[in-house]
């Protein structure tokens, strides 16, 4: 990270021992002291209002677009917000709740017979690629779409009034609630849409209630 010029680091549940007692490359100290360290995916990604995860894509059920590193790095550059590029656990990868946080997925083009990399081997070749994409003329962005926390926020509004309409149960909510998330992202919503879609949501809920 800092090679390319980027200091936000956030951890998601690490373990605590191995991270803050890790050791740094020369020059990038300051990025491990000021990493910050989340609970949940969602709270690390609150304030985002782009998030990309990465992934070998080998069978894998994928449920979000997916582009080589090479394309699909410039539509990072010109986003307007505040983005987010997510890497899974050295040993697993990113699990599909993780990627249900995701507007899309990158993969690296490596030989099929060894897709896995490194993490730090794969942080570095995709913020390679960020750095050099900056080179590349940029597109007129959409301006201020919705954050994370915006994004949940209408994820919970929407199960809820699933839930109050009988749509999901026991057995189908977890799933269910991943199909929301992703869509939400899909929708790429502005900030002007989210009081208009609560407000809409709330309208529901309340009808729902009044009846029982």
């Amino acid at each position: 990270m800092a090679n390319f010029g980027l200091d936000d680091l956030r951890v998601v549940n690490p373990y605590e021992l191995a991270f803050r007692e890790a050791v740094s490359a020369v020059g990038g100290a300051h990025v491990l002291r000021s990493a910050r360290v989340f609970a949940t995916v969602a709270d690390a990604v609150a304030d985002c209002s782009l998030v990309v995860g990465t992934t070998a894509a080998q069978r894998r059920d994928l449920r979000q677009p997916i582009d080589r590193l090479d394309n699909g790095m410039l539509p990072i550059r010109e986003h307007p917000g505040r983005v987010a590029l997510l890497f899974g656990s050295e040993k697993f990868g990113l699990s599909n709740d993780d990627m249900s946080y995701c507007h899309s997925l990158l993969r690296i083009p490596t030989a099929p017979e060894t897709p896995s990399m490194n993490l730090g081997q794969a942080v570095a070749v995709c913020l390679y690629e960020y750095a050099r994409s900056g080179t590349a003329p940029a597109r007129l962005p959409r301006t201020n779409p919705i954050n994370g926390a915006d994004a949940e926020q209408m994820v919970k509004m929407l199960l809820e009034v699933l839930e109050e309409s009988g749509y999901t149960n026991r057995i189908t909510a977890v799933s269910t609630e991943r199909k929301i998330r992703r869509w939400v992202r899909r929708m790429q919503l502005t900030r002007r849409d989210v009081p208009l879609l609560l407000g809409i949501l709330r309208q529901v809920l309340w009808r729902f209630n009044r009846k029982l």
